[in-house]
């Protein structure tokens, strides 16, 4: 398939990555692949658009231009409402979804289109590793805890409390909820600062491996109404971290539990971009990232790996570009989508149906197994 591979700069609000870096746009120009990318798009990044001219891109101050001269679409965020008219029918895009915020609008416009949609939360290996999400997690998880640290200060109305603690002084005691990616991550960073950290989940296999990779150094618990009721009385930091697997309908965590937190104690919900994981939390921005409700400091930025733009983006292009060189390797989206287990499962959207059931389920838009799309041609 000859790609034509274009990278707009990103609208949504606050995002500050670009989905490729200077460096992967040279991989893809070297193999072949012609990129156009919008001007000033790897700016909040400090990518400068003569580095993407020098890694062979064409920079375009046209957005019309780059969508109707790219077969492939790829960027952070899902389209804004005001970019759908620019997608072109059968066109291929690859971005992050956010079944959190999904509006059924704009997937209606990529079933009418017959766009052929792969989100960064599905693409997935064969041993069923979600290796985007876990990339961005991984920064995810470390943020949390630095995030945590900030707002527990005084000046920013926090509880006055030192992560780590001093010598004769106890640290502060962290709660994670999801023993996945993000919670290892943050766990790890919070012990390093010295702090004392509790993990609850639950599968119990999960916490399992967590005593071990950090030799019983943390406490665990499984994730029942008696132990997060328990433990939220007692931290001063709760860290929402429930990975895209663990379905999750409503909030674990009820706003009475909430209420019986310290005042001046801090959530970091970092699920909330799947859907929120506290029932007091609600979206908030880079720019006004906090909110109070009950004494308590809510942070749940859904778009957490921006606010370290340039290492996200190199983390992004790590693992997205083999993905990218995949499309390259067959003749038609059939043929590609056929032999590469990883962007079969990451199509939300294929021949006008939605391929994912969760999305259908949320969106109440018809559903077809891509297996079967794929079958009948």
């Amino acid at each position: 398939m000859n790609i034509s591979l274009g990278i707009p700069r990103e609208r949504t609000n606050d995002e500050r990555r670009v989905a490729l870096s200077p460096a992967g746009v040279k991989i893809l120009t070297e193999n072949g692949i012609r990129v156009t990318i919008e001007k000033h798009a790897g700016s909040a990044s400090h990518f400068h658009d003569q580095e993407y001219a020098e890694a062979g891109a064409e920079v375009t101050d046209s957005l019309h231009e780059l969508y109707s001269k790219s077969n492939v679409i790829v960027k952070v965020s899902p389209p804004q409402e005001h970019e759908t008219p620019l997608l072109r029918p059968e066109q291929i895009l690859i971005s992050a979804l956010h079944l959190g915020s999904i509006k059924p609008s704009l997937v209606k416009v990529l079933l009418d289109k017959k766009i052929t949609a792969m989100g960064f939360e599905f693409i997935q290996t064969r041993d069923g590793d979600l290796p985007i999400v876990r990339t961005l997690s991984e920064i995810a998880g470390s943020l949390a805890i630095q995030t945590a640290a900030k707002y527990l200060e005084t000046g920013y109305g926090g509880s006055g409390i030192l992560l780590g603690g001093i010598a004769g002084v106890p640290p502060a005691h962290i709660t994670i909820l999801g023993a996945g990616t993000v919670g290892l991550f943050a766990a790890q960073d919070a012990l390093g600062l010295g702090a004392r950290v509790t993990v609850i989940d639950k599968e119990i296999n999960r916490l399992r491996r967590f005593e071990a990779f950090f030799n019983r150094h943390i406490v665990t618990a499984i994730a029942n109404e008696h132990y997060i009721a328990e433990l939220a009385r007692v931290s001063d930091v709760m860290i929402g971290a429930l990975s895209p697997k663990q379905k999750f309908i409503k909030p674990i965590v009820s706003e009475e539990v909430v209420k019986s937190m310290r005042q001046g104690s801090v959530i970091i919900d970092v699920s909330i971009d799947q859907g929120t994981c506290f029932e007091t939390s609600r979206h908030t921005t880079h720019t006004n990232p906090i909110f109070v409700k009950h004494g308590v400091t809510h942070y749940c930025v859904p778009n957490i790996p921006s606010a370290v733009a340039k290492t996200a983006t190199f983390a992004l292009t790590n693992t997205l570009l083999p993905f990218i060189m995949k499309l390259n390797a067959h003749d038609t989206i059939n043929e590609i989508l056929w032999n590469s287990h990883s962007l079969r499962k990451g199509t939300y959207v294929f021949k006008g149906y939605i391929t994912q059931k969760n999305l259908a389920e949320l969106t109440s838009l018809p559903y077809r197994e891509i297996d079967m799309l794929l079958a009948t041609g």
